[in-house]
């Protein structure tokens, strides 16, 4: 298991992720003859904590993960490839209620907090490492997709800045 998720880290992260949202949003009509969709970081609230809180009761959740939701509540980054969208807690705690726990061969159960626009989903397992289904189903096969999720979200960079 690689080093865990530093928060500040994230913070950065995130203050990155913006500035090139922007630039992408302000090109974007120019480039594709439509408006953006919805491409932003929601940053955690007392409310979005609270979620967090409720999650980590509900099921025991990764640490990197538990650190991710003290930073961000959700990412929306509709028009960044097909899309991809990290869940708020709330709705994470009702898909393990609805679907519970990834089980992935030789991993500790995994827990579904992200998606892509082609309903493809990824799980963070408590290995650290993350999963994406190969098909847009909670019951299908998952293939490594990241060694962490600091190198989760330096590939939502690089597809941000691909587009740039």
């Amino acid at each position: 298991m690689g080093e865990r998720l530093d928060a500040e880290w994230l913070r950065v992260w995130c203050e990155q992720t913006d500035s090139a949202l922007a630039q992408l949003t302000q090109s974007f009509l120019a480039r594709h003859g439509f408006e953006p969709g919805s491409n932003v970081v929601e940053i955690a609230t007392e409310e979005s904590h609270r979620a967090t809180d409720a999650l980590v009761e509900l099921t025991p959740i990764p640490s990197d993960l538990t650190t991710m939701y003290w930073v961000i509540d959700e990412v929306s980054l509709s028009d960044v490839e097909n899309g991809y969208f990290v869940h708020p807690a709330s709705l994470v705690a009702d898909h393990v209620r609805e679907y519970g726990l990834i089980e992935i061969d030789g991993e500790e159960p995994a827990l579904v907090f992200a998606s892509d626009g082609g309903g493809r989903l990824f799980a963070l397992s408590g290995s650290g490492r993350i999963w994406r289904s190969t098909t847009a189903s909670w019951f299908g096969q998952f293939d490594l997709a990241a060694a962490s999720l600091q190198e989760f979200f330096e590939g939502l960079s690089r597809q941000i800045a691909s587009q740039l």
